[in-house]
């Protein structure tokens, strides 16, 4: 899987799950548009990057806004030429009693994980659908897309939301050479690994919890050119914990 010259875009790229699939298309020597709405460590992540490859971008960008995002389309073609690979990672949590989250509260989580991953793919798609071999969007979702705790109603609708417009949109991009996927993480860790017991490691079939590489690598599955059979598809990437029944002993 050669992605040397594609033109990446990751949402949500300054830290976490984004900023481990950029650096994965860097190492597979892509040029990678990083976005963010934190602006301080999306150019902390630019920096990095920047000691070992030139062809990467940072843009402040919230996806909550749909000026910020047709920004971002024009930004990366204009410096790059076209948009070959877009990974809607950006999102946000909302974990709060369904009898106190605000209208505002839940139309702040909609319009930043899920409206967003709307608009970012049909902008990508306006400019992927000229390209010869025309191109592939990644949606991030979630586990809690089919499985819950307590106080995660908004959350759990826009992943829910994110795998089925995942399938609508594989449809009717499909015209256009354009495969979209989702990927639902499980418990991917994006802090100190090292402080994790070996409870959290054995609620896993794979006998550990996910790091962000894991969820980096399935991105470059579902978006090689060689894989354009797989498309419409929302692919697991948990470890096997949504598949291990846990008794109490």
């Amino acid at each position: 899987m050669s992605f040397l010259n594609k033109v990446v875009i990751v949402t949500g790229a300054a830290n976490g799950i984004g900023r481990g699939v950029a650096l994965e298309y860097v190492k597979s020597g892509a040029k990678v548009v990083l976005a963010d709405v934190n602006e301080e460590q999306g150019v902390q992540t630019l920096a990095e990057i920047r000691k070992s490859w030139s062809e990467v971008q940072f843009l402040k960008t919230d996806v909550k806004k749909p000026d910020d995002i047709v920004e971002l389309m024009n930004f990366t073609k204009q410096t790059y030429g076209t948009i070959d690979i877009l990974i809607n990672n950006a999102g946000k949590g909302l974990f709060k009693s369904p009898f106190d989250v605000t209208v505002e509260e839940w139309e702040d989580v909609i319009h930043t994980n899920l409206r967003s991953v709307f608009l970012c793919s049909r902008e990508a798609a306006k400019v992927m659908k000229e390209n010869e071999e025309g191109g592939s969007i990644v949606n991030i979702a979630s586990t809690r897309a089919i499985m819950s705790e307590p106080n995660s109603e908004g959350y759990a609708a826009t992943k829910g939301g994110i795998v089925a417009l995942t399938h609508a949109l594989a449809a009717s991009f499909s015209n256009y050479r354009i495969t979209v996927n989702a990927i639902s993480p499980g418990w991917i860790e994006t802090g100190e690994y090292s402080k994790l017991s070996s409870l959290d490691h054995e609620q896993h079939l794979s006998k550990r919890v996910g790091k962000p590489d894991d969820i980096a690598r399935a991105c470059l599955y579902l978006t090689a050119i060689e894989n354009d059979f797989v498309t419409g598809v929302n692919l697991v990437v948990d470890g096997g914990m949504t598949r291990k029944m846990i008794y109490e002993e």
